[in-house]
């Protein structure tokens, strides 16, 4: 009875984290022609989320004074996690990515790593992650 009780609770655990996993968490950032990153209903560009949730990213980006010869206008880039799908080319107009959070809690520095104008070496923001 006592194994039941047990399988029952992981059960419901791992369950609760699958059913998380599975529902994204959709954030809309501009990244404007003005060199800044903006995340819509927040009041300093800031994106929280859970460790390993998954991100829908729906990014406007605004051409600047400068672009790359791709045609890329912005970037959304975490140097540390790249190599985990972090840098993300902009195109102007609408953007869609699907990212993962990383499982490390901690404050990460997104960066625009495309050279855009006066005033880039600034475009940045926040991803907050808690555990």
């Amino acid at each position: 009875m006592r194994t039941m009780k047990s399988l029952a609770i992981i059960g419901f655990f791992l369950a609760g984290s699958i059913a998380w996993s599975q529902t994204p968490k959709t954030v809309e950032v501009i990244a404007g022609n003005d060199n800044t990153f903006k995340v819509t209903g927040q009041k300093k560009p800031v994106i929280t989320v859970k460790a390993g949730q998954v991100i829908k990213l729906h990014v406007i980006a605004k051409k600047g004074q400068e672009w790359a010869k791709d045609g890329s206008v912005h970037s959304i880039t975490i140097n540390s996690l790249k190599d985990q799908g972090w840098d993300l080319p902009l195109k102007e107009g609408s953007n869609d990515f699907t990212v993962v959070a990383p499982s490390t809690p901690g404050e990460y520095t997104i960066e625009c790593a495309i050279k855009c104008g006066q005033g880039h070496e600034d475009m940045k923001m926040k991803l907050v992650v808690t555990p």
